[in-house]
């Protein structure tokens, strides 16, 4: 099955779309910010989440990598 039909690896997805999308934001804000309506706004709304939510988001990449090696 791919990932996108398990919950673990959806959730995984969105994460690394949302430290993805932060971390071009920071290196190139017009990338992003040029793109904030239409299915390329879905991109600028991650980065936001992962710019305000920081916190969060990286608590939830630690949970996400300490429940990966614990599985495997």
């Amino acid at each position: 099955m791919t990932a996108i039909f398990k919950f673990d690896g959806l959730l995984l997805i969105l994460l690394l779309l949302i430290c993805t999308c932060t971390y071009v934001r920071a290196q190139f804000p017009a990338l992003l910010d040029r793109n904030k309506h239409g299915f390329l706004g879905a991109f600028w709304k991650m980065a936001r989440v992962g710019e305000r939510l920081s916190p969060y988001v990286a608590l939830a990449c630690l949970a996400m990598a300490v429940k990966t090696l614990v599985n495997k």
